[in-house]
């Protein structure tokens, strides 16, 4: 699993790289105006994006399931289909209420309010790429969505000078850099998707309409269901995404009442900590690809707990040298990341066991676990934060991962999984038998054995943010 999740973790660490850094270089000598209307576009395009997420999650789940044993075509049109309502629904009300929603983060609107117009009428490109992605993770190839994100960043880095100071664009041509950019990845991974269909990607049907044909979306009604399958299996995924980012805003307002000197260090500690959780966002995205696929993904518990005991040593090592980097007064970083040893452990192995339920239709299950972890987190941060200062804050966040990870380890009860909808042929359900702490068996709601399937394509060559 290891050599699945690190094109995933280099496609992570990009895309992040791309979003929240490269443009805040750029556009840094235009002054802090300019710093603070970046800094606030990319946060809502963060946001926006959890929204959509349920889409390319779902498809993901959807198309392992399938792959090797029905048509995916139905899959990949409807998963164009909800991109469509998802863009309209998020990008037109985004650009039309753009000042009013400036206004809501910033004293100085009209540059945010500038980057908007662009940031977010562009959304419809950036969740193209993550469906495109989506359907190759799907399929077991997590190298090809490395390389668009890569491909993405080093445009970025081109054509954000020429716009930005070029053509003196200023905050403006940071956005169109990114759009453009993105557009232009678009079109080289589309071709993926066109060599999919070109080669008749997923089995046959019985009436032999393959993937890339048009009669395999299930003429008598199944584009809804099959619409309403890829959003209820990657709906716990985006609500997971949106409760980590509300909850991180909340402790952002507690630790601000200690002062800016707390804010920006654990501003500091929480970039710094991100190389290091991007680990667990790629184990997750692995095990969810396994676990679909019904192939095996080792023990995902384990490797999360372990991948977060090192990542725990290695930024305790590095926490002075890195934190000085940013800072000529380290000690609140330093003191974050030190303190994170006790909520690293945990969450490694919270978020890689989330893989394992989601594509085995138990996201709700990782969604609840979490959800009741930050019902005690935010309570005791503020309680601890009275007796223990800044500290306090720290310990609440591994109190929250231990009890969330505690929610998804109590015994999982064998419940029949829900059938994939909308198939062409008739797939029987099969029991779920996957424990969070491995990947043995076969896949909970995937197809079992199918009447002459086509053999299961052996090619093989994509959350994230630091949470809470």
């Amino acid at each position: 699993m290891i050599r699945l999740a690190l094109p995933i973790y280099v496609e992570l660490l990009t895309a992040v790289v791309a979003v929240g850094v490269i443009d805040l270089l750029w556009v840094s000598g235009l002054g802090e105006a300019a710093i603070a209307a970046v800094t606030v576009g990319t946060t809502a395009e963060y946001l926006a994006y959890g929204l959509f997420l349920a889409v390319p999650t779902g498809v993901t789940v959807l198309v392992g399931r399938r792959d090797g044993h029905v048509p995916l075509g139905p899959v990949i049109r409807t998963g164009w289909v909800l991109w469509a309502l998802f863009s309209v629904a998020v990008a037109v009300p985004g650009v039309l209420l753009r000042e009013p929603l400036a206004a809501l983060f910033t004293d100085s609107p009209a540059l945010t309010a500038d980057f908007f117009l662009i940031s977010l009428g562009g959304l419809p490109v950036y969740f193209a790429q993550t469906v495109v992605d989506g359907v190759l993770k799907g399929r077991g190839d997590t190298r090809r969505p490395m390389r668009h994100a890569i491909i993405c960043n080093v445009l970025v880095v081109g054509l954000d000078p020429l716009f930005i100071y070029g053509l003196g664009m200023g905050v403006r041509g940071a956005a169109l850099a990114t759009v453009i950019a993105r557009a232009l990845t678009l079109a080289i991974a589309l071709r993926s998707l066109t060599h999919l269909h070109d080669t008749g990607a997923g089995a046959p049907s019985e009436n032999g309409t393959g993937a890339g044909e048009p009669g395999g979306a299930g003429r008598d009604g199944g584009g809804r269901r099959m619409a309403g399958e890829v959003v209820r299996t990657g709906l716990p995924m985006s609500g997971d995404f949106l409760a980590r980012a509300l909850v991180g805003m909340a402790l952002v307002e507690i630790v601000a009442g200690f002062g800016t000197a707390a804010v920006a260090g654990y501003g500091i500690g929480q970039k710094v900590m991100l190389a290091g959780v991007m680990v667990f966002y790629a184990l997750r995205q692995a095990a969810m690809i396994r676990t679909a696929r019904s192939e095996a993904a080792g023990s995902p518990l384990l490797l999360g707990l372990g991948s977060g005991a090192v990542v725990a040593v290695v930024l305790n090592v590095l926490a002075a040298p890195v934190a000085g980097l940013f800072t000529g007064d380290p000690a609140v970083a330093v003191g974050f990341l030190r303190w994170m040893t006790l909520y690293l452990v945990p969450f490694g192995g919270l978020i890689a066991v989330g893989g394992v339920l989601q594509a085995s239709g138990r996201g709700g299950r990782l969604l609840a676990a979490t959800l009741a972890g930050f019902a005690v987190q935010l309570p005791l941060a503020y309680a601890l934060s009275a007796w223990l200062g800044v500290t306090g804050v720290w310990l609440s966040m591994a109190a929250g991962a231990t009890l969330s990870l505690a929610g998804t380890l109590t015994p999982l009860t064998n419940a029949p999984a829900p059938p994939t909808s909308g198939s062409p042929v008739d797939v029987p359900a099969r029991t779920a038998r996957i424990s969070p702490s491995g990947g043995s068996g076969r896949r909970a709601g995937g197809p079992g054995r199918v009447r002459g399937p086509a053999p299961r394509s052996t090619r093989t060559a994509a959350d994230p943010p630091c949470a809470p």
